[in-house]
This record gives C-alpha cells, structure tokens and sequence, in this order.
C-alpha cells in the first residue's frame, strides 16, 4: 500500500525552534531584516554572489546558506501571511514548511524555494516570489 498524498501536519518541536531562531540570529548578524523582503533578498544574493565568486575550495558551505535564507523566508511568511511554521510529512519526505494550521491543503517549503533557485543561480527572485505568496495569503 503507497503512502497517503494528503500530508501530515505536526507543530515544530524545541529542535525545529532552535534552527529557525539560529538562523534568524545569524540573519541579524548579517544586517539581514526578516519582516523586510527587499532586505531579504539582497542579502540571498549578496550571499550567492560571494559564494559563486569564491574559488571552490574557499567557499562557505551552501547548505547553511540556503538553509539561513530558507527559515529567513519562512519566519517572514509566517509573521505576514495566514500560514503557520510547520513539520509536515508527505511522499517526498519531512520538512519545515508553512501550511494553514494543521489542514496541509497549501503548503510552501521554504528550503525547495531556495535551494532551487540557488542550483541554478538565480537571484532577483525573493520579493516576487515571495511577495506574490504573501499577497495571496495576506493576514490582513
């Protein structure tokens, strides 16, 4: 018998509090401004573009970087949008993401949306991507 496709939604444990608040500290330590998506996005790019600039064996880790940015992005659609931080299981796996309470008809990972993009180079896309999500799922 497969696995459901409807996915299951848990609320974050201490360890998932951790990450997002290590990450939103390190962030700060940037210059980086969560509730900001301009901010946001220059410093992803500002991150990449040193990284992709960097001769390879000198170069941060990616997977903290995208990781950084992904629960940066994540802590601000969870600040400025109807979604709410999440652990949520599906067919591809367990991850951090943002769903609407513990329903799991709309989810957004952040990590799929940085690491994506990151792989292919792209920068310039967080406040339309981003600012699009929230549009859509605006609090207010």
């Amino acid at each position: 018998m497969g696995a459901s496709l409807q996915p299951v939604v848990e609320p974050l444990g201490e360890d998932e509090r951790a990450r997002i608040a290590a990450a939103l500290a390190a962030l700060g330590a940037e210059g980086v401004e969560v509730d900001d998506l301009h901010s946001l996005g220059a410093g992803l790019d500002r991150a990449y573009a040193s990284w992709s600039e960097a001769p390879e064996g000198a170069r941060p880790d990616h997977a903290a970087v995208v990781e950084r940015y992904a629960l940066g992005i994540g802590e601000h659609l969870d600040r400025h949008t109807d979604l709410d931080w999440q652990v949520v299981t599906d067919v591809f796996g367990t991850d951090l993401a943002l769903t609407e309470g513990f329903k799991g008809s709309f989810v957004v990972v952040p990590h799929n949306l940085v690491a994506g993009r990151w792989m292919r180079g792209e920068t310039g896309w967080v406040e339309p991507v981003v600012g699009h999500i929230v549009r859509r799922r605006n609090r207010r």
